[in-house]
């Protein structure tokens, strides 16, 4: 019987290797020293400029940056996503208590049904297990939200993209559109849950403005490949941003000091664009190289954004080849319960190294 090596403390140092190609995670893993160092050169730069219980400063800097970067009028910070979408969805709900929203959604499966908990909002699940829903079952939803009894219409509609659940699928782009035409139409507001859309711009090819202006509203991350400790930002309309910074304090969420953050995403903002492309074009053609290598292939989803499936051969043994990468200064992350086999994440760590280079480390973490 082959025992299972302990891989944990030796993937954490590689995580922590500035050499190292990560497949694990959308941005650059983020360690103290490197934090510091990037605060520091902030601090000699005179970028870091303080806010007041986050308002103002670098924090109101980078709303308006990033408001302008998704051609909508307004945007507000927020410490964490789950409070940017909570937020949204009970503004734009009112005295409508039903949001239709997919069922492997973030907001569904992993906060803790606060839709309802804290803001008496009834989450109404589509598509079960799949990465998004149809306009039909859309419609169908609408349908019966106004068809029972008691007239319970839908306050707004949310859509995920890419479907962390779904290991970074995206919904189509035309499903997209579709949906929420179907929204203007029947007058209700539309979220879009995009905690990595530049990621999905990236590959898709459309851009983040474009997407933006099919929807209300939009939240995205700013620590998940900004380089941030913790952050979101959530950007709408003039009107639906507009003092909505007191309902962010109500859920403690008025945090001093959020320039420290909010600073350190401006930076990372800064060019991540093209290096995320050339990042993805990069990884596309490492796994065609790849792919010629004998028992294992790197495959992409159809509706995929920068996650793909590592597929192995039998006659391999994954905790052996996934330790001789970390040998090589390669990382990738051991199958998840959540998902059958591994999943390779594509951020600018793949910069690090020429393609050569991590194509003959998988070969010889093959053969060896």
């Amino acid at each position: 019987m082959i025992k299972k090596p302990d891989l944990t403390d030796k993937a954490t140092d590689q995580r922590n290797n500035p050499d190292a190609v990560v497949f694990a995670g959308d941005g650059e893993p983020q360690i103290p020293q490197s934090m510091v160092t990037r605060i520091t050169g902030l601090l000699q730069s005179d970028k870091l400029q303080p806010d007041t219980y986050s308002i103002g400063g670098s924090v109101e800097m980078l709303e308006s940056r990033i408001a302008k970067e998704l051609g909508m009028e307004a945007a507000i910070w927020m410490p964490t996503g789950t409070l940017a979408n909570q937020i949204a969805l009970r503004h734009h709900c009112g005295t409508k208590s039903r949001i239709v929203l997919q069922e492997q959604s973030h907001i569904y499966h992993d906060e803790g049904d606060a839709l309802v908990k804290l803001s008496g909002l009834n989450a109404i699940p589509l598509a079960y297990g799949q990465p998004y829903f149809s306009v039909d079952e859309l419609r169908k939803a609408l349908k019966e939200a106004t068809s029972g009894r008691v007239l319970n219409p839908v306050g707004a509609v949310s859509i995920e993209s890419p479907v962390r659940r779904q290991a970074g699928q995206v919904v189509p782009w035309n499903e997209m559109l579709s949906i929420t035409n179907l929204c203007h139409e029947e007058g209700i507001p539309v979220h879009l849950d995009a905690a990595r859309l530049y990621m999905m711009s990236a590959a898709t090819g459309i851009d983040v403005k474009k997407y933006a202006n099919l929807f209300d509203s939009v939240y995205i991350s700013l620590y998940k490949y900004f380089g941030a400790p913790f952050g979101a930002i959530l950007a709408g309309t003039d009107k639906f941003i507009e003092n909505m910074f007191h309902d962010r304090r109500m859920f403690g969420g008025g945090l001093p000091s959020s320039y420290l953050s909010a600073a350190l995403a401006l930076e990372g903002m800064n060019g991540f664009s093209g290096r995320f492309n050339e990042s993805f074009n990069k990884a596309k053609a490492l796994f065609e190289i790849i792919n010629k290598l004998p028992g294992i292939e790197i495959r992409q989803f159809q509706n995929g954004s920068n996650i793909f499936e590592l597929l192995i051969n039998s006659n391999i043994n994954i905790d052996q080849l996934i330790e001789n990468l970390l040998d090589l200064d390669i990382v990738i992350p051991e199958p998840k319960n959540d998902w059958p086999v591994p999943l390779i994440h594509v951020n600018t760590t793949i910069l690090r190294k020429s393609n050569s280079e991590i194509a003959e480390a998988f070969s010889d973490a093959i053969k060896s």
